[in-house]
């Protein structure tokens, strides 16, 4: 009987493409067979999680998973405090918090799921179409105040605002890292509490420039159209690909230039793949649940074929299933 589990133990493990750092009887926190997981994830992320459940829901009949969403400090909190097994987060694990997971004897793994990229989004009355890096790092570090100190725009007289998700959001986690060193954002700037209001406010706002996870500005309106079993069929098949998904056009999705490169690139997802888009951020899955709980075998799922299936279709980079784009038109 040990010898079973410990080769189902290791089928697991192939299968998702880890390697765990301890199996104590393929222990972790959790032996439990029952179908109810639970799963915290940072909230830039909700839009494309809340389609991989839905699946997977489906794919198993009697599985039930509960997200939360909240700010990324919040879900790596939780995942050491053994609230939570499993989360979804824009870092992944630093030395000290595996040396946590290792005293608490917590099984783990960490795997890169996605890219993501960073989508800086306009009201369609301003007549800006690009930003170079250093306007963007004008713009946080509190240089430019003023949209006619960024260009001589027809807004030159207008204030800049800023917007973002949640003050501990990975969004604003990663502009502090790329643009001021770690520190905090020495402008004010408004938090939403979503991206969804990010969206909203800058669609009803012309001076407004927010800062969102580009699968928030996709508009794939033949997937939302399909019924839960035509998505499941599409998914499963081993020969589709996907189209390139395409902005909505409700905002203005603006351009990113390099300071030493002529062309700026939109987040379409070429250039999220390419790595020629400059805001682009790393998603993980971080698992520390038993390998028998439903916990990990959504991990297994999100991390495997038809999971990765369901990130390219969102309009990001999956993080371990070839990309084949066919290209409907854009820049």
């Amino acid at each position: 009987m040990r010898l079973n589990k410990l080769l189902y133990c290791l089928a697991l493990t192939a299968l998702a493409g880890i390697t765990i750092t301890s199996c104590s009887g393929c222990g972790g926190n959790g032996h439990g067979t029952d179908d109810l997981g639970k799963i915290i994830c940072d909230e830039s992320f909700k839009n494309i999680l809340d389609e991989e459940i839905q699946v997977f829901e489906y794919q198993y009949k009697d599985a039930n998973i509960i997200p939360r969403y909240m700010d990324e400090a919040s879900a790596l909190d939780s995942l050491l405090d053994e609230k939570v097994n499993l989360i979804i987060t824009y870092r992944d694990l630093t030395e000290r918090q595996r040396e946590i997971l290792r005293r608490q004897n917590r099984a783990y793994r960490s795997k890169m799921i996605a890219v993501d990229a960073i989508a800086i989004i306009v009201n369609k009355e301003n007549d800006i179409d690009f930003l170079s890096m250093n306007d963007i790092k004008d713009i946080l570090t509190g240089k430019s105040t003023m949209w006619g100190q960024v260009y001589p725009t027809k807004l030159k007289n207008d204030s800049v605002i800023v917007v973002f998700d949640q003050n501990g959001s990975g969004v604003v986690h990663y502009m502090k890292d790329k643009f001021n060193d770690g520190k905090d954002l020495p402008i004010k700037y408004y938090a939403q509490g979503s991206s969804q209001a990010v969206f909203d406010i800058v669609k009803n706002t012309k001076n407004a420039i927010g800062f969102i996870g580009v699968s928030w500005i996709t508009d794939d309106m033949s997937a939302t159209a399909k019924t839960i079993e035509e998505r499941y069929a599409e998914l499963d098949n081993p020969g589709n690909g996907t189209t390139e998904a395409a902005f909505t056009d409700k905002i203005k999705v603006l351009g990113v230039r390099e300071e030493n490169d002529i062309r700026d690139y939109k987040p379409y997802q070429r250039y999220i793949y390419e790595g020629t888009y400059p805001l682009t951020r790393k998603i993980f899955a971080i698992d520390a649940s038993g390998l028998y709980s439903i916990d990990h075998k959504f991990f297994v799922f999100i991390t495997g074929n038809i999971g990765q299936k369901i990130i390219l279709q969102t309009g990001i980079s999956p993080g371990n299933v070839p990309v084949r784009i066919v290209n409907v038109g854009g820049n």
